[in-house]
């Protein structure tokens, strides 16, 4: 059985996350503990106690979000000797990829919430709030999507943002173009075409301002060679030299996420279960639809750690 570890993005946080591994295990306390001092705030009251609203701004969610997914890779080594290098192949979505690269070593938890709470505060600085929007396009196949995009852009940003499964696509941009989408992806034969609630038109060129501000970051921090490949976003490949991984984060934050073709490289690996480490189950299901034959579960909490270990032994 060959295994990938998976990492959430942004969307997958919720209020308490990580607090039931925090109150059972000292190597969870560790990482929260590590992220809190790394930032200089009290992230980690904020996760466990809300508000929400604080929670889910891009600053907060992104760094929140990779410790709990780390705070899971550390349990899993000091409780159960699990080490990433059980794995084929690690990879996450969107900041996901963050997770993924700190949990093979590439970056160290404290550079990675560094790294992630100026990559969330760019994102959001990038456009004017209420200029960009995101829309879900479901029941489209990826070229249908993008070239939905395409004609509603009018001379503004319209991209395919987010390839997520066969048949849900995520597009970005600006605000009227986004919204030209939704008529033209349903006259094309969407089963569904929704805004999406989120603060920024994530994953699209009007983030440039935000991977300029990355490159910057990304160029002085220290990134290791991964103890196993690590499938980038936005190459649906692996990644292991650390300056080809600083490229590929810069490019991620204005490309698409093309997380159906990173599972479909991940199975032509031969992985055959995938195991999401971090809060909510999100990548579970993508996984069962872009690999209806592989094995699929998520560890978020101690309650599933017990499953999750048959799988690993």
């Amino acid at each position: 059985m060959s295994i990938a570890f998976v990492f959430p993005g942004q969307g997958s946080q919720a209020v308490g996350m990580g607090k039931a591994l925090a109150d059972q295990f000292a190597a969870a306390r560790d990482v929260f503990a590590e992220v809190d001092s790394a930032l200089g705030q009290k992230l980690s009251d904020l996760m466990w106690n809300g508000p929400e609203d604080q929670l889910t701004l891009t600053e907060n969610a992104q760094p929140a979000l990779m410790a709990v997914s780390m705070a899971v890779v550390r349990v899993l080594e000091a409780e159960h000797g699990v080490s990433m290098n059980a794995a084929a192949c690690v990879a996450g979505h969107s900041l996901g990829e963050y997770s993924a690269l700190a949990a093979a070593g590439a970056f160290s938890v404290s550079d990675a919430a560094k790294l992630l709470k100026i990559r969330g505060r760019a994102m959001q600085a990038a456009t004017p709030v209420g200029t960009g929007a995101m829309a879900a396009l479901l029941g489209l196949d990826f070229a249908t999507a993008a070239a939905v995009a395409a004609e509603a852009a009018q001379g503004d940003v319209c991209q395919a943002a987010n390839d997520n499964s066969d048949g849900q696509v995520v597009v970005s941009g600006h605000k009227s173009a986004v919204e030209r989408a939704l008529d033209i992806a349903k006259a094309k034969g969407a089963k569904r075409a929704i805004l999406l609630p989120v603060s920024a038109p994530f994953h699209c060129a009007l983030m440039q301002p935000a991977a300029d501000a990355m490159a910057e970051a990304l160029g002085k921090a220290q990134v290791n060679a991964p103890v196993v490949p690590v499938i980038a976003n936005v190459l649906a490949g692996p990644v292991s030299d650390p300056q080809t991984i600083r490229q590929k984060l810069v490019e991620q934050v204005t490309g698409t996420v093309r997380w159906r073709e990173c599972v479909a490289a991940m199975t032509a690996m031969g992985v055959t279960t995938f195991i999401e480490l971090g809060s909510g189950k999100v990548l579970t299901g993508l996984a069962k639809k872009n690999a209806p034959e592989a094995k699929a579960l998520a560890i978020g909490a101690p309650d599933d750690l017990a499953a999750a270990l048959e799988f690993l032994k």
